[in-house]
């Protein structure tokens, strides 16, 4: 058996993971995200993908988001047609959330083409509603810690990563003539004591290592994320302004109510509504109560309906663009809104954005990663106006930004999950960060473990076993 790997995706940069793997004759691609952040990095998503998707035999999914499953819609119209594997609450998000992600390319085509500030005469989608239906056609989900068959030589594992609802770092077993090998792909990691997700899972061993990067160059504490929430809060409310917070739909809304919720509980920050406008977001909490096992948020069943935090009487949920758009109109009170995309990048955050920014009384809270090159990352890094709908709005809110509340390990963390290895990788694999950082981690990796480690090019390729 001759196995090779071809990195297609987050190498060097944070989005876009994927993985193409070559098994003799046959071809695994591991995650299928889409390319977010700098223009350079976006315009990878309209070029052709480096391998024909119709000789791709199967997909394998680590999580749900965009960067890891985002371009399975245009795989699959471009002629894939085999299976897409992942857990069971991956499957559920990642319904969701290509339906939101189709939606929103044919809106934002739309709205490109009716504003005329696209470059092309009739803008079109990379990708459609209709295309991500067809993903969920091929999808087939598997529990965790449950081995099975990826190819009849190859098995698989998902084991808990603790990122987000569903997912799982991927331990492959490659069972050849003569040798039987091990390729983990971390995918990303979660953080250790997260009061919503567990730990990430125990791993010991493996041949091969792909592993994420992206704090993998500093350290991101989680212990003052209350007081930090607190102060930024009753700055707010000394003005009597809003909170808008991009949060991602996945993950971070859920941590952000089970805070403000606790905050308000124990009277530490009034009692103010939290709305929540993402149908997305919307849709995703809901499944909090169906995956019950995945975290530990306590849900509890009342008149046969499971109740948990999320049915709090001041969590309000925007289910209508006229209840979203209903609070722009609130300038004088102080209300906590919640809407995606967690980087700006789109969705129902770019109105708020649009009414907010301009208005000093009020702030934008950042509570998560803003990759280079997003408009998020321009507002936190001091831009004076920021184009939406293409027009130039100017920032005179107050920006913050609260530290601790990713879903990603930071350096400490990565280490810790490391650690647990009994003997070095043959080679370990950095990827899935920013290219200061993979050089970073590398380097940090290679002095504390002595391991050989590889910070990939986009389209490298690597030998990774030969007749085994």
């Amino acid at each position: 058996m001759d196995v090779k790997i071809k990195f297609l995706g987050a190498d060097r940069t944070v989005t876009g993971s994927k993985h193409l793997l070559s098994v003799d004759s046959k071809k695994i691609l591991v995650d299928c995200g889409l390319f977010q952040g700098r223009k350079e990095l976006r315009l990878r998503n309209w070029d052709k993908l480096p391998v024909d998707p119709k000789q791709i035999d199967v997909v394998v999914l680590t999580h749900a988001h965009i960067d890891h499953t985002g371009y399975l819609p245009r795989l699959v119209k471009d002629g894939f047609t085999g299976k897409i594997i992942c857990t069971a609450a991956t499957k559920d998000l990642m319904e969701i959330m290509l339906q939101d992600a189709g939606k929103l390319q044919e809106e934002e085509a739309l709205f490109a083409a009716k504003k005329g500030y696209s470059r092309h005469e009739k803008p079109q989608p990379l990708f459609t509603a209709d295309d991500a239906r067809a993903v969920m056609r091929l999808v087939e989900s598997h529990s965790f810690n449950a081995p099975f068959n990826l190819l009849p030589n190859v098995g698989v594992t998902f084991r808990n990563a603790g990122h987000i609802l569903g997912a799982a770092f991927i331990e492959m077993t490659l069972n050849g003539s003569h040798q039987q090998k091990k390729i983990i792909f971390s995918g990303d990691l979660g953080r250790y004591n997260d009061p919503i997700m567990y730990d990430p899972a125990v791993v010991s061993e493996a041949d091969i290592l792909l592993t994420e990067s992206t704090y993998g160059d500093r350290i991101n504490p989680m212990s003052d994320v209350e007081g930090q929430l607190v102060k930024i809060i009753d700055e707010a409310m000394g003005s009597n302004g809003s909170v808008v917070i991009p949060a991602f739909a996945a993950g971070r809304t859920q941590s952000l109510v089970y805070y403000f919720n606790k905050l308000m509980d124990e009277k530490k920050i009034p009692v103010l509504p939290v709305y929540i406008d993402s149908p997305m977001a919307i849709s995703i909490t809901h499944l909090y109560e169906k995956h019950a096992s995945n975290h530990k948020i306590k849900i509890t069943e009342t008149k046969k309906e499971l109740v948990s935090i999320f049915d709090s009487p001041n969590i309000h949920f925007c289910n209508t663009s006229e209840s979203s758009k209903a609070l722009n109109e609130i300038k004088k009170k102080s209300v906590i809104i919640i809407s995606a995309s967690g980087m700006a990048s789109g969705g129902r955050v770019l109105h708020h954005l649009y009414h907010r920014l301009p208005r000093p009384n009020d702030t934008v809270l950042f509570a998560g990663y803003q990759a280079e090159g997003s408009r998020g990352r321009d507002i936190l890094e001091g831009e004076k106006s920021i184009k939406i709908f293409g027009e130039e709005v100017p920032v005179r809110c107050r920006v913050r930004e609260v530290h601790g509340l990713s879903a990603h390990a930071d350096q400490s963390e990565l280490l810790r999950w490391l650690s647990n290895f009994k003997k070095a990788p043959k080679t370990t694999f950095i990827v899935h960060g920013e290219e200061a950082t993979a050089q970073t981690f590398a380097k940090t990796i290679e002095t504390k473990f002595e391991w050989n480690t590889v910070v990939p090019d986009y389209l490298q390729s690597a030998d990774l076993f030969s007749g085994i």
